[in-house]
């Protein structure tokens, strides 16, 4: 029995760790209902779990070597489960998990999160305290009064009423997260209670300040994201645990795949799936299951019925060489095969949000040989300059109509051509700026441009980059000074200033007005927010408070209040009941009898039901 008991507190002591995976693993459930593909099984999650288990640094101390766990366990789950994410799913990801690891040790309270993600929505303008200011936007003053439910927010209705002019200073700043909040605010609110305020006043800026919430509680790693690596999933895989890419917009890995194979000394050979197609993957299949080789199977989303099929060969097939695998590629697909998602690694391979994240995927891409290919001076800061376009040209297509009139296919081959073009003609001894320009702006590039306008802009952008200029050395290439060539020559030190770039980029960087950045983070947040609303439990306990069914009860009731017991046509505008010349009553009239009539049945029905 003293065994039983001591074995029993030894378990009690890692409990932190089973309560972190718990989180992790219903958080990627969760996943599941935002994108149908985004499929990963217990037996994958268990796997992680015990990798966990085996790989965190060790310790004598218990509650030193749990913390190591816990924190090797979050880490692992966020970069498998973000390579699989598309990239607007990848930021959600990583503020849910914030979130709910907050939740759970009571550092975010039930109440603040549903403030977080429903604002003021439910409330009636007409219903609450009324607004002290024309230019306060209603949605942003419904927001404000939920907020003031909250005790540390229960006075700002009336700071706002009194200090009026200073609240708004502040809304009408640029950038409101980083500026000092009036009334005391600024000294007074942490890092997830600003988001609150940010949140209910300036939504634009609700992901610029969920990315600080995120770095603060998780990590500034987390908040960085995370950049494909083929080779490490590859030392991840196995002969029956396929790769399957899911599919976007100018994000074909097919070049990237075939890259890595040559340079393991693989032979990748592929398959485009589509009627007829079976035969020519299963001879694939077949041989290089017996010879060893990489098989691509592009486009399986047109192979659906193949793949159960695919399925079985991968997990029955006694005798496979050690160098088999399967890569796939698809577009997202409701009746793509579960069972076979669930056994595979899932990747996706957009273009990362940010300047950060795409300079870091280039140089991340870039070996030191690449980067000492040239010795003339010009090759690094033409180099670093393709890398910084590649990255803005693909950053604009957020703004819409703003950035591009056309949402172009740029990719990384369009990059690998022009650094190709580069170090061609730096082969010669003056850099012909001319030639350069037209190849890139005209062909590389331009060649995906067809709208005349979207044209002027590629080659305005392209003086940024290509011209004289950009060679000296105090050359920037936005007027607030933060973006320029770093002056390296090894690898490191470039990665190393692309580190320390800010998480958050403001238009001018991409030679955009502020007002360009409004519409792109208010759709972006709404998107955020109703995204988090769906995957929301629906009928799961509030933590000790009213359950989801409860809060949709009172929410109807609250509507019933407000509605009018039946519609009295009598009161209608007295001119519309006046005949015209001819004693005809106007047509609309009739109408509105009858809508009014419906109408009061839908009452009637409101009310009895």
């Amino acid at each position: 029995p003293a065994d039983r008991s001591s074995d029993h507190a030894a378990r009690e002591e890692f409990r932190p760790v089973a309560t972190r995976g718990s989180i992790l693993y219903f958080l990627i459930v969760e996943m599941s209902m935002v994108n149908v593909m985004y499929q990963t099984s217990l037996g994958q999650f268990l796997e992680l779990f015990e990798l966990s288990m085996s790989r965190s640094s060790k310790s004598p101390v218990t509650a030193k070597r749990i913390v190591n766990i816990v924190q090797y366990l979050t880490m692992a789950v966020f970069r498998y489960s973000c390579r699989g994410l598309y990239e607007n799913h990848k930021f959600l990801f990583t503020l849910l998990l914030a979130l709910k690891i907050d939740l759970e040790n009571a550092r975010v309270k039930h109440q603040e999160f549903q403030t977080l993600i429903k604002g003021g929505a439910a409330l009636d303008l007409n219903a609450v305290e009324p607004k002290p200011a024309k230019w306060i936007l209603d949605s942003t003053w419904l927001n404000l009064v939920e907020l003031s439910k909250l005790n540390q927010f229960s006075e700002v209705l009336n700071q706002i009423s009194r200090n009026e002019k200073t609240w708004r200073a502040w809304f009408d700043s640029n950038r409101p997260e980083e500026s000092p909040i009036p009334d005391g605010y600024e000294m007074s609110l942490d890092t997830f209670r600003r988001l609150l305020l940010i949140r209910s006043w300036c939504p634009d800026r609700t992901t610029a300040q969920a990315r600080k919430y995120i770095s603060e509680s998780l990590g500034k790693e987390y908040a960085e994201g995370v950049i494909l690596d083929l080779k490490e999933m590859w030392d991840e895989s196995s002969v029956r645990k396929p790769m399957i890419c899911f599919l976007s917009q100018g994000s074909d890995p097919t070049n990237q795949i075939e890259a890595l194979a040559k340079r393991l000394g693989l032979d990748c050979r592929a398959v485009s799936m589509g009627q007829g197609q079976e035969v020519h993957a299963r001879r694939l299949l077949q041989q290089f299951m017996s010879t060893g080789g990489w098989a691509l199977l592009q486009n399986c989303h047109l192979g659906l019925n193949f793949l159960d099929e695919l399925l079985n060969t991968i997990l029955t097939t006694e005798s496979v060489h050690d160098d088999f695998r399967l890569w796939m590629t698809t577009e997202v697909h409701k009746d793509f095969p579960i069972n076979l998602l669930q056994v595979s690694i899932k990747f996706t391979n957009e273009p990362p949000q940010g300047i950060k994240a795409g300079l870091k995927r280039t140089f991340t891409g870039i070996t030191q040989d690449f980067l000492d290919v040239s010795n003339m001076p010009q090759w690094k800061p033409m180099l670093y300059a393709v890398a910084f376009l590649h990255t803005t040209v693909q950053e604009r297509r957020k703004f819409g109509p703003l950035g591009w009139n056309i949402k172009y296919e740029f990719n990384d081959s369009d990059r690998e051509c022009a650094l190709s073009n580069l170090q061609m003609f730096l082969a010669d001894a003056d850099l012909p700026w001319d030639t350069l320009t037209f190849i890139t702006g005209e062909i590389t590039y331009g060649g995906r441009v067809t709208d005349a306008w979207d044209q002027r802009c590629l080659r305005t952008l392209l003086e940024r980059f290509f011209s004289p200029k950009t060679l000296d050395d105090g050359y920037r290439y936005s007027d607030s000074g933060i973006y320029y060539c770093p002056n390296g020559s090894t690898l490191k030190e470039y990665r190393d200033y692309v580190d320390g770039l800010p998480l958050s980029d403001e238009p001018e960087v991409f030679g955009m007005h502020d007002n360009a950045n409004i519409t792109f983070q208010m759709q972006e947040t709404n998107a955020l927010v109703q995204t988090v609303l769906d995957v929301q439990p629906r009928t799961a306990s509030a933590g000790g408070g009213k359950t989801s069914d409860e809060i949709v009860y009172e929410l109807a009731q609250s509507v019933l209040d407000r509605l009018p017991e039946s519609l009295d046509i009598d009161q209608a505008n007295p001119i519309m009941f006046e005949p015209d010349e001819k004693g005809r009553i106007n047509s609309l009239t009739t109408v509105l009898c009858q809508e009014v009539d419906r109408f009061n049945r839908l009452l009637a029905r409101s009310f009895d039901s």
